[in-house]
């Protein structure tokens, strides 16, 4: 049965909402899902979907060309029209697709890139964009990295923009300002940065394209301080205090000509970068340190021909990165090869398609084999008696595996464990490193963050740098419940004092209406569905009464269509939680944590659920514009705070428009998670 076919059986099957007489449905719709993925796999045996996030990917890819002297760099055209494609009618641009209001940041950002193409101030789009970054106070809102990205046209001075002295990297790594304390993603891009700010470079724009009605008053007349933030403590004034002390001595340095042993610093900088550079070409599998590094590198004489430079900036051409449509390029922010293709192994296990599909089932099993990490990474300067074993979430990270994509990688091999096919190949000592090195990254509290353990020294949050969303990777409820499911499912015991601690650690993590905060995926739909699967995994006992409280905020927020929702802006406004445009991909989540429990009073829910996904999928998939992925909500510590502090939006200068965060959209979620749902309905419905 081809997709098409079961999708018209499962439409023709719906009837009314019994479990029994849906059965047929259901399965059509299992099988049709499978068998969109079967056609969608790439030929090596992984899956791959968009990783769609916000314009500012384009913008500054488009400003950095030119900063390099690639101004007739084919794709900067390509650039500005997807920059063109994507703006709102009220002329901003969003972090999220259906955004109360845009961004200031994104919207300069955005605006300059088109200046630097040569478009006219008095064309629509940047008249638009002009009146809108007027309306919300101009550019003195801006936050620290676009005053950077200004900083390196000219339109802005060196000196107004936080310091970052190279002279850092010298910091031992017991030092609470080490680098190895901030998050990974800060780490890469703050390494870079640091020579642009040592070195002040700019490469200003032709005069008939500068930003100056961004200065309606005139720029003598601008303020360029950093505006204070509100309830911001001593620890703020200190570090703006040693920010003008860094500015002064630097400035006076370059005066007398003394380097205070700078050009050292920068060139131990420079071999960091070199040194952490990806095999495709690109830094930490993301965008920031990637072209932060290009432009640091260009700025200390690499020319763009450099084997470095030239391998990055070829990067830029290849699918894993770029998205043509039409004559607009989108440039992702990441990739995510190893996370959709394990998750799609999930979704076939849930579904019971594995041996439905053993040829592209085999081969994505030994891609996930193959993509282990076993070199030591960045973790291994904290930790360096632990074994690597990690999975990175990229095509090439080897510096930075990620706990989610191991624990996930480990569920997914699990069912192949004790088959001796896969015994040969390997397997038994892939899925032992994996645990090994998940056991030695748990930090202490019982949880997991991302990339490092035990990384969550608050007071970094407070220097002037750290303004762009989150510094810190301390442990998530989501990661730390991949990582329980995982152990449940290989079959460590929960009396293992590294499981012990990790169930206090959800349990203490609960929200007080039974929900868990969702800190990679949004939000407390994700959070709450990665929970209670991974406690029935670890056997605890489903019937007590924390659990019950999940179940009923759950169900609670049930549409009357019988899906679920979410929207991004909870993640600012407590009131939104759990409420949304009903999607596939958060219904999924809402089923999986119903279905992981069973409980009698839920079967109704479930059984709508699941037609919601039925009635919804179209040749095999699902329509899913909405961004249910969360890069960083924008608290700045890396975790759920209090959404009802006082001054809370003036203190992170963010509202539900979430302008210091940052959101995706992961094409295949749409895709292996409702899969995952209505395969595990479908194995627990009695059979008939």
């Amino acid at each position: 049965m081809n997709v098409q076919q079961a999708k018209s059986f499962a439409v023709e099957s719906l009837g009314d909402t019994s479990r029994e007489d849906n059965g047929p449905a259901l399965r059509a719709a299992v099988r049709a899902a499978a068998d969109w993925l079967v056609e969608h796999q790439k030929p090596d045996g992984h899956w791959v979907g968009r990783a769609e996030s916000n314009a500012c990917m384009e913008a500054q890819w488009c400003l950095a060309l030119w900063f390099v002297g690639l101004e007739n760099h084919p794709l900067r055209p390509r650039l500005a029209q997807a920059i063109l494609e994507t703006q709102r009618p009220d002329g901003a641009w969003e972090i999220y697709r259906g955004a109360p209001n845009g961004d200031i940041n994104t919207t300069v950002e955005a605006y300059a890139a088109l200046r630097s193409m040569g478009h006219r101030d008095d064309e629509p789009a940047l008249e638009r964009a002009r009146a809108w970054i007027a309306s919300k106070g101009g550019l003195r809102n801006a936050r620290v990295f676009t005053r950077y990205w200004l900083a390196l046209m000219g339109e802005w001075p060196w000196e107004k923009t936080p310091n970052i002295p190279p002279e850092v990297i010298w910091f031992p790594k017991w030092f609470t300002f080490s680098i190895y304390n901030f998050a990974q993603w800060a780490r890469a891009t703050l390494m870079p940065l640091s020579i642009l700010s040592a070195r002040r470079p700019s490469r200003p724009f032709a005069p008939e394209n500068r930003l100056d009605a961004l200065f309606p008053e005139g720029r003598d007349k601008f303020d360029y301080e950093l505006p204070a933030k509100a309830g911001a403590g001593a620890w703020d004034k200190f570090f703006r205090g040693a920010e003008h002390a860094l500015h002064v001595l630097q400035n006076f340095g370059h005066k007398r000509g003394w380097n205070l042993q700078r050009n050292g610093a920068v060139r131990h900088v420079l071999e960091w970068v070199i040194r952490h550079q990806d095999s495709d070409g690109a830094w930490g599998g993301i965008q920031p340190p990637w072209i932060y590094s290009v432009m640091a590198l260009y700025t200390e004489g690499y020319a763009v021909d450099h084997p470095v430079i030239a391998r990055s900036l070829a990067a830029l051409d290849e699918p894993a990165w770029r998205v043509d449509r039409g004559e607009a390029t989108w440039i992702q922010a990441t990739n995510s090869p190893v996370w959709d293709t394990i998750l799609t192994v999930m979704a076939f296990d849930d579904a019971g398609m594995l041996e439905e599909h053993p040829e592209p089932v085999e081969k994505a099993v030994q891609w996930v084999l193959d993509r282990q990490v076993r070199v030591p990474g960045d973790w291994s300067i904290k930790l360096p008696h632990v074994q690597p074993g990690g999975w990175a979430f990229e095509y090439a990270n080897n510096f930075y595996p990620d706990v989610d994509d191991t624990a996930v990688a480990l569920i997914a091999l699990a069912p192949f464990r004790n088959e001796p096919k896969w015994r040969e190949r390997g397997i038994e000592d892939a899925i032992q490193r994996g645990i090994d090195w998940l056991v030695g990254m748990q930090s202490e509290g019982g949880g997991w963050g991302a990339f490092d353990k035990d990384n969550n020294k608050e007071i970094l949050t407070k220097i002037p740098f750290c303004d762009f969303g989150e510094a810190l990777d301390p442990p998530s409820v989501d990661v730390t419940a991949h990582v329980v499911e995982a152990f449940g499912k290989l079959g460590l015991p929960r009396s293992h004092p590294t499981i012990v601690s990790a169930l206090e650690y959800l349990r203490r993590e609960q929200e007080p209406d039974g929900a868990w905060f969702g800190r990679w995926g949004v939000n407390y739909i994700y959070g709450t569905g990665a929970v209670l699967p991974a406690l029935a995994a670890m056997g605890e006992d489903m019937n007590q009464p924390y659990i019950a409280r999940a179940c009923d905020w759950i169900v609670a927020r049930q549409q009357e269509n019988g899906g679920w929702g979410e929207s991004c802006a909870s993640y600012m406004d407590r009131a939104a939680a759990g409420h949304g445009n009903p999607t596939a991909s958060q219904t999924a989540w809402a089923l999986m944590a119903l279905l992981a429990v069973d409980r009698p009073q839920d079967r109704a829910a479930i059984e709508n659920g699941c037609l919601f996904l039925m009635r919804h999928q179209t040749d095999g998939t699902w329509i899913e514009p909405e961004y249910t992925g969360t890069g960083f909500p924008g608290y700045g510590v890396g975790q759920t705070i209090k959404l009802d502090s006082p001054l809370l939006r003036e203190r992170l200068m963010q509202g539900p428009e979430l302008s210091r965060a940052f959101m995706l959209r992961y094409d295949l979620y749409r895709q292996c998670f409702p899969l995952m749902a209505l395969g595990r309905a479908l194995r627990q419905r009695p059979q008939v």
